[in-house]
């Protein structure tokens, strides 16, 4: 082989190497700007838009309120439409059909009802009870045994709601027997009984009692008298938006997600 041969050879070698770089570059451009600024396969861009409809349990109102404005900043053309229930409500709807897209309960016994109708479920975060009282604790409750008091109004949520079934669990555990005057379809109605003077006090999550800090106490209750909610998070198997549904209840594992639940006071899944 001639040197001059040689030399060609070389110089068509490095010439085409030249070219290729900048081809390169280009294409992991092009990538780039494809998902949003970023190759992950769940960045924001990447999600597919639609209108959601997300059935949740009524002790995430707030947060959840928090996070839809967040994730449709994050991902626009996306529209997210809340439905907020005690979670025996929610199952109901979905065992008859309505039309939704992701349903997020306040317990898993609630989401293994309708197992056949979602996906495998997440859970998202956990939450704590406390004893809700008037602003400034007027009538003096320190303890769960102080709810046994019959001078006092004490409301619960109703057994066959969540957070009903956690304050028996707890109740009955310490051998504590409440006779409220009411047993609501929710935990924020708990709430609101406290709120208006209606009820004395009330057992709701931590969470709830934060969102209404300006208008009720909060007495914790130790963790071994206490009781661990978990939030499952699941797409429906009927979803026409699937692989949007998919992509937001991933979102609410995601560090995003994940901050503004903790950020209302949830806890880590």
């Amino acid at each position: 082989m001639s040197l001059t041969f040689t030399r060609r050879r070389a110089a068509a070698a490095a010439l085409t190497a030249a070219l290729l770089v900048p081809l390169a570059a280009c294409g992991d451009d092009d990538t780039t700007k494809a998902t949003g600024g970023s190759t992950a396969s769940g960045s924001a861009s990447a999600a597919p838009k639609a209108d959601l409809t997300v059935l949740a349990a009524s002790s995430l109102t707030n947060v959840f309120k928090t996070a839809g404005a967040a994730y449709e900043k994050a991902h626009p053309g996306t529209k997210i439409t809340f439905s907020f229930a005690g979670s025996q409500e929610l199952v109901a709807q979905v065992s008859q059909g309505s039309p939704a897209d992701v349903l997020v309960t306040a317990d898993t016994k609630s989401m293994d009802k309708v197992k056949a109708d979602t996906g495998t479920p997440a859970i998202i975060a956990k939450n704590r009870l406390v004893v809700a009282t008037g602003e400034g604790n007027p009538h003096k409750v320190d303890d769960l045994k102080d709810l046994a008091d019959t001078k006092l109004k004490v409301v619960l949520a109703a057994p066959e709601v969540p957070a009903g079934k956690y304050s028996k669990q707890i109740l009955d555990a310490q051998k504590i027997t409440v006779k409220p005057v009411s047993q609501e379809p929710n935990v924020r109605a708990v709430l609101s009984k406290v709120e208006l003077g209606e009820a004395d006090a009330g057992l709701v999550y931590k969470t709830d009692a934060e969102s209404a800090k300006d208008k009720v106490d909060a007495v914790e209750i130790p963790d071994a008298q206490n009781a661990i909610a978990q939030y499952p998070a699941a797409t429906l198997k009927d979803s026409k938006n699937a692989e949007a549904a998919a992509a937001f209840v991933a979102w609410l594992s995601s560090p995003e997600g994940q901050k503004i639940l903790q950020d209302a006071g949830f806890q880590k899944p």
